[in-house]
Formats: structure tokens, C-alpha cells, sequence
């Protein structure tokens, strides 16, 4: 099986005062690129989450969206801040001796100050632990998704690839047929220009051109990379980067094929020949 390096998997979990929230999402890249987008609560599990990504996933910008949410119709259980406290009694204490008739704080007055009054925080060991438990889930369906997404691109492939086959097969009835063609035309204008009628040059000279013309070597790496690209895909596994290779020398015995040709047929298959290794191009540009 082969996996897209494009995925998105997202759930949350429950936590009784809060919901924790874990979401993935990725596009393709030469590397392997995490990065997290999370609040600051949250912020020390970015290093056990990255771990645990790289050690699942090889290639791909991933964004990873870490969050805890405070549940809307839970009880907040509130408890004075006592360093806060001990803060702002300092403070009062310090303008009662420089101004003595100022009025002392009311209790309303000690609870409205902004960190007296503190949200009971989750233990952050208990919330890694959730949180990793979290991960494993969101990454096993993250995976299937970038697995169900690289079938289909899988499927793409080996079609076009079938499509490239087929017409790498026309290429050889037409040759001898526009060889002979072409080498008629070529031998009657060098009739035409030599001087001599010399018939073993005009005979050497066309035997030079037809090694030059000969597309048997190309039409052979041609089948050749086909059958390794077959079998790339069908293995599986991290296959993007042999395929991209494979890819850049199907363009260059296309091209070689184009430059060769005689015959305004086998210009035609050549060029359609590049079409197709270009939409394959395009569609292992995703592929883990």
C-alpha cells in the first residue's frame, strides 16, 4: 500500500472541566515538516507529539492543532489564589501607611482582582497521558486516510502507465514503414545534391543517419521504466521519491523519442507520451 501525503484526521476527548482537541491535516512536501498551532496550556506536549508523528509518518507538512476547551455546562471550581492574596495585601498595607484614611479592601472587592480567583487546572502529567492516548487514535485514522487517498492515486498510475504502454507498442509497426519512407526521400535529394552518383556514399550516408534515428534503445528504457514503476507502486511503502526519479527519465526518452522521429506518427505518440508521464509527474508530487 502506498499513502498520499495528503491526510486529515481530527477527534477530542473528554475530560470531565474541559475537552482536549487534536487534529491533523497535511500537503505534500520534500521532507518531513510538523508544525503545531497550539494554546499555551498545551504548549509541552508539542515535543511528545512530534515523536510520536515522525515515528509514523515520513514525508508531508503536517500542521497539528492541539487545544483545551473549557466545557460550557461544567461546574468551574474556583479557589482563591493565596500567593495573589498575600500579593495585594502587601499592596494595601503600603498605601494604608502612606495615605491612612484610605478605606481597606472589601472582600467583593480582594475576589474581583484580576488572579485571585483561579480555574482548578488539570495535572499536567494526567493531561499528557490523555493526550497521547488521544494521539494514537487521530494518527491511526490519519493514516488510513492518506492510505485510502494514495489507492486511489495508485489506481491513477497504473492506468496511465497501462496508457503509456499501449502506445510505446504502436511506436514499432510504424517504424520500419517510416524509415523506409524517409530514407527514400533522403536518398533521392542527396541524388540531387552530390555531385557524383556515387552510390556506396549515398549508401554510407543513409546508414549514418539511421543509427542516428534508431529509437530501439529509447523505446526499450521506455519498457524498461515502465515494468519498475509497476512494481514500485505494487510493492509499496514510502515510493514518492523513486517514482519522482522515474518519472524525470520516462520525460527524457519521450523527449529523445520526439527528437528522433521521422514520421508525424510516431511525433504524435511521443508527445502524448509526455502528456501522460506529466499527469503521472503531477500525482506522485503527493505521494509519501
Amino acid at each position: 500500500m502506498i499513502h498520499s501525503m495528503t491526510g486529515y484526521a481530527a477527534a477530542h476527548r473528554d475530560l470531565g472541566d474541559a475537552v482536549l482537541h487534536l487534529e491533523l491535516k497535511s500537503v505534500n512536501s520534500r521532507y518531513l515538516d510538523i508544525g503545531f498551532r497550539s494554546g499555551e496550556e498545551v504548549r509541552f506536549l508539542e515535543m511528545p507529539l512530534r515523536e510520536k508523528i515522525a515515528a509514523t509518518v515520513s514525508r508531508g507538512k503536517i500542521e497539528c492543532r492541539v487545544n483545551l476547551l473549557a466545557q460550557a455546562t461544567a461546574p468551574r471550581q474556583r479557589a482563591p489564589n493565596r500567593a495573589v492574596i498575600e500579593q495585594l495585601t502587601g499592596m494595601e498595607r503600603a498605601v494604608r501607611e502612606a495615605l491612612p484614611g484610605a478605606a481597606p479592601l472589601t472582600v467583593a472587592e480582594v475576589l474581583r482582582w484580576p488572579g485571585v480567583l483561579a480555574e482548578e487546572a488539570i495535572d499536567q502529567g494526567r493531561l499528557q497521558t490523555e493526550c497521547l492516548v488521544l494521539a494514537d487514535a487521530v494518527i491511526a485514522d490519519f493514516l488510513a486516510s492518506r492510505a485510502r487517498e494514495g489507492q486511489k492515486l495508485a489506481e491513477i498510475l497504473l492506468e496511465r502507465a497501462g496508457r503509456i504502454r499501449a502506445h510505446v507498442a504502436e511506436v514499432g509497426p510504424i517504424l520500419p514503414r517510416a524509415l523506409a519512407d524517409y530514407e527514400a526521400r533522403l536518398a533521392a535529394k542527396l541524388r540531387e545534391v552530390l555531385t557524383s552518383q556515387d552510390e556506396d556514399r549515398i549508401r554510407q550516408e543513409m546508414g549514418l543517419f539511421a543509427a542516428r534515428i534508431d529509437v530501439a534503445e529509447e523505446l526499450g528504457r521506455l519498457t524498461t521504466h515502465l515494468a519498475e514503476t509497476e512494481r514500485v507502486i505494487r510493492k509499496g511503502g514510502a515510493v514518492g521519491k523513486r517514482l519522482d526519479f522515474l518519472m524525470q527519465e520516462f520525460n527524457r526518452e519521450a523527449n529523445t523519442l520526439a527528437s528522433k522521429s521521422v514520421s508525424t506518427e510516431v511525433t504524435a505518440i511521443a508527445l502524448e507520451l509526455k502528456l501522460l508521464i506529466e499527469q503521472m509527474r503531477e500525482q506522485v508530487q503527493n505521494l509519501e
